[in-house]
């Protein structure tokens, strides 16, 4: 079905579908970007974004993850992202909707040990999606330049999940990556980020 997830009516028609199916596993990957610097956008697609990467994604997961608990097994796969651990200049209310996810994967993880449900956060890198067009990203050197295949992280996400790891970044490249963000000061890596994601940054030579 084709349901928006940003509102209480989009997960309550998903809920009605599933009705009392048994649910094994939920791959929450709803979400989507919004470009440019934070006072230049529209403050209700700013809105919109944190319903759908957040507080869509948290509604399904506490409606199926219950229903998991209860059951004492289940698999939630979260799709997070490396620009969690980016303060993200140029797209600020994108990556700080994965830095909760993020977060969030983590924390959930440990509240369902020893229930027979795991939580799995996906922090892939950038990835060659229709993400870049939607989020108006297409003219940012990011947008324009070089991404992984998206089969690679669906691939290492639903291993990841399938093995009951708690996160997982694809190749070697990413969890090292990862290590990098954690360590260097937020304010070098939002100047990274920004050096990414400034709208015209984008080489057209």
């Amino acid at each position: 079905m084709e349901t928006d997830l940003s509102t209480t009516k989009g997960v309550d028609a998903l809920e009605r579908l599933l009705e009392t199916r048994e649910v094994d596993i939920l791959c929450a990957n709803a979400g989507h970007g919004l470009a440019k610097a934070f006072l230049d956008q529209d403050f209700a697609a700013v809105r919109e974004l944190i319903l759908t990467n957040v507080v869509g994604t948290l509604d399904i997961t506490h409606r199926v993850g219950r229903r998991m608990r209860q059951r004492g097994r289940g698999r939630i796969l979260l799709t997070g992202s490396l620009a969690g651990l980016m303060p993200g200049a140029y797209q600020a209310a994108y990556n700080a909707s994965k830095a909760f996810i993020d977060n969030f994967g983590y924390a959930l993880a440990n509240e369902l040990l020893d229930t027979g449900v795991t939580v799995t956060c996906l922090m892939p890198n950038m990835t060659d999606t229709d993400f870049w067009d939607r989020a108006d990203a297409l003219d940012t050197k990011g947008g324009a330049g070089p991404k992984h295949s998206p089969a690679a992280p669906a691939k290492a996400g639903w291993d990841a999940m399938m093995a009951g790891k708690v996160t997982t970044s694809p190749g070697w490249l990413g969890a090292l990556r990862q290590t990098i963000l954690r360590i260097l000061p937020p304010t070098i890596v939002a100047g990274m980020n920004a050096s990414d994601l400034k709208p015209g940054g984008a080489d057209r030579s």
